[in-house]
Order: structure tokens, then sequence, then C-alpha cells
């Protein structure tokens, strides 16, 4: 006799093996007594798998320590316990990590993206805390999907194991000896910059920090750092740096100003959507840079009074928060403003807002209202949604990517 479960679960297998896409993310159903099926593929234990990106907030208080998820796709809000004064937030695109006085409070958002280069998977999970960390407090975290680099205060470097972080128990985090902030894992290795004058060239190293490779091409006085389809892009005081890797071989361009830049002008702090090949970074306290890393050319846009910039992406606007609250639109080909609208209060002294942004929309957290606005930036930026807090959201970032 043909059991018939048995021939449908074989032919299914034998589809999904030959097919380029991916199944759903539930769990199959035991086959037999005895016998299961193999989980699909981008199963994860305990999360479930949606069909697009599930964008999350995570807000901190500076002053009273309190905390809170808000969920972009139902609008709900999830408190968490307060930690104490916050000094500043950071995220690897799941985990939140705010510097307190001791350390970092981790917050798990539960939201994240895993990038299998042609193909993406979206996942959604319960939002939680995730332990806590010592030390001088993470300013920067990049992740891949075994190991956290978090660059710390004092230009120190610890790894920290992925999995450990999804259960809660980061530990204390292992030593990167010889490293300064910031690394970025990459390509299973690790992109770590040159320390002192004399040691500009980017070293790539193997997880247990062995030495590698040592690409050509210097990058003195590293700064911002970001991570897109093209590679890590790192700051520079005569530039930018891209590391790329093809076929298991490590490569750095340059990517120069074009002419000398003053030190407080440089680009100090990329802002852009996750993946995307075009950054932005105050250009000091009155301008803004465009570095579009597939055509590895830099441009300023003269702004007035910047607080806050970032962009989508390519074919999109940039976007700039004035020190005067209005928020403008900016064409990244002429420079020329094509929209402007009041949005916040002036922005006094302390941390200023920030913008986040996905493909079609961008966020800015408003303190002085206790607010996140919405904005649709391809119409003007029309106000999308408001969402109204209990608390003031001083620090902003998004999670889900």
């Amino acid at each position: 006799m043909i059991d018939l479960r048995k021939t449908s679960t074989a032919v299914t297998l034998a589809v999904c093996l030959l097919a380029s896409g991916c199944s759903g993310g539930k769990k199959p159903e035991p086959v037999g007594e005895e016998t299961k099926e193999p989980v699909s593929h981008g199963y994860v234990e305990g999360a479930q798998e949606a069909a697009e990106q599930q964008s999350r907030l995570v807000l901190a208080d500076a002053a009273t320590g309190a905390v809170r998820v808000l969920d972009l796709i139902t609008e709900a809000v999830t408190p968490l316990r307060r930690v104490g004064p916050v000094k500043g937030i950071t995220t690897d695109g799941r985990f939140a990590y705010l510097t307190t006085g001791t350390g970092a409070e981790i917050v798990d958002s539960g939201a994240w993206t895993v990038d299998h280069g042609d193909h993406v998977h979206y996942y959604r999970a319960p939002i939680r805390p995730a332990g806590e960390i010592g030390g001088p407090g993470p300013v920067r975290a990049h992740s891949d999907s075994t190991i956290t680099a978090l660059s710390f205060g004092d230009g120190s470097v610890r790894l920290f194991d992925r999995k450990a972080l999804e259960q809660a128990h980061p530990g204390a985090g292992r030593a990167l000896p010889g490293a300064t902030a910031p690394v970025v894992p990459y390509k299973e290795h690790l992109v770590v910059p040159g320390r002192g004058a004399a040691r500009d060239r980017v070293e790539i190293r193997d997880r247990a920090g062995g030495l590698v490779s040592s690409p050509d091409g210097t990058c003195p006085e590293p700064r911002g750092t970001a991570l897109t389809r093209r590679g890590v892009v790192m700051g520079c005081a005569d530039g930018a740096l891209l590391v790329g890797e093809s076929g298991g071989t490590f490569s750095a361009r340059k990517i120069p100003y074009g002419a000398a830049v003053a030190p407080a002008e440089r680009a100090g702090e990329f802002r852009h959507r996750a993946g995307s090949t075009t950054l932005t970074a105050e250009a000091g306290p009155e301008a803004a840079w465009i570095l579009d890393v597939t055509k590895r050319t830099w441009k300023r846009i003269e702004t007035g009074p910047v607080a806050a910039v970032n962009t989508a992406g390519e074919g999109t606007p940039l976007l700039v928060l004035g020190t005067d609250g209005s928020l403008s639109a900016y064409d990244p080909a002429t420079g020329e403003r094509t929209a402007h609208t009041p949005l916040l209060p002036p922005i006094a002294d302390g941390p200023a807002p920030v913008i986040e942004v996905d493909t079609s929309r961008a966020y800015v957290n408003d303190p002085a209202g206790r607010e996140v606005h919405e904005i649709d930036f391809n119409d003007r930026l029309r106000k999308a949604r408001t969402f109204p807090l209990d608390f003031t959201p001083t620090y902003m970032v998004e999670t889900g990517r």
C-alpha cells in the first residue's frame, strides 16, 4: 500500500531542492511516528517569518531611563523596564544597545532581516530585555549571523557570540587584541582599521583575531563605518575606504574627497538605509555629504544649520533636519531643495533627534512633543502618521534591518 502522505512529501521536498526560492518560516508537522520532515530553509526557532520587513523603533528617555519599542506594522508600543539614565544608543539591526553609567543594557527588538544575497528573510519574535554588559558603553555595533562586534567609547572592541545574545546571555565578550574601533564583521572575517600614523592600512582578520591580509589602500584617522552591498565603508581623513571581497580575496579602494577638507567638516558618522550604497553624513555645522559608493563620488550640499541627515538611497532625496526643527528634502544630483516643512520646535542643546529611513518612509523622534513622526518623503514630506508617547523619546534607532 502506498502512503500518499510520504509520496507528497517526497515530491514537495524534491521541488524545494530544485527551486531557487525559499519556503515559509513555519516548522513542518511530523510525518509518521518516528520521522520528521526537514525544517524549512530559513526557519528560526521561536520566530515567525514574514513577507515584508518588520520595522520597529527602540526609544529611550535619557533622564528617566524609560524604554519603549514601537512596532511600525501593528502600531503597538511595548514598554520595557527602566534602565537608569541613558547616554546613548546604537543598534546592529536587531539588538539595541543603550549606554548607561556602568555599561549597556541590551534590548532584543524581536525584528530582523537575514540577507542571503539573492533573497532575504524577514522575522519577528517577542520583544524582551537581552541582558547587560559592563564597560564605557558601545558607540557602534556591527553583526553578521554568528558574531557581533561592539566598539566602545574608549576605542576598545569586544566580540560577542550571536547565539548567546539571542538567548539573552551576552556574557562579557571577547577582547580583540591589538584592535581599535570601529571593527566590522564581513564575509566571515573582521575588517579592522590600522592604528597610528604609520599603520593606516586596514587589516583583515579571522574570527580568532589572526591577521589574514592587509589590502592596499590607506585610511588615516578612521571614523565612521557603514556596511553596504558593495562592502564595508570607512570614513578617513582624506575621504573613504571601500573594503570588498571577491572569491575569498579582499581589496581596498580609496574614495577621495577630491580636495582638502577641514577636520570639522569630515564625515564622522554615516547615516543610510541598511544595505544601501548611498551614504550621508554631516559636513560640518551647515552642510551635508552624499557618498555614492557605487560611483565612488562625494557631493557636498549646502543646507544651512543641520541637526540630522539621512537618505533612503539612489533616486530618493537627501533628508535634512535643521536646527530650527524644519525638515527639508534636497535633490542629490543638483543640490536644490525640493520640499520643506516645519516639524519640530527649535532644537536646543543635548542629543539631537535622528532621521531613520526605510524604502518609503522616514521617522523622526520629537523629544519635546513626546512623539515620533512618520514622513512620506516621496510626497513632499507629507506627515503620514504621528505616534504619541507617554515619555520623552530622546534616543531612537530602527531595527528589523
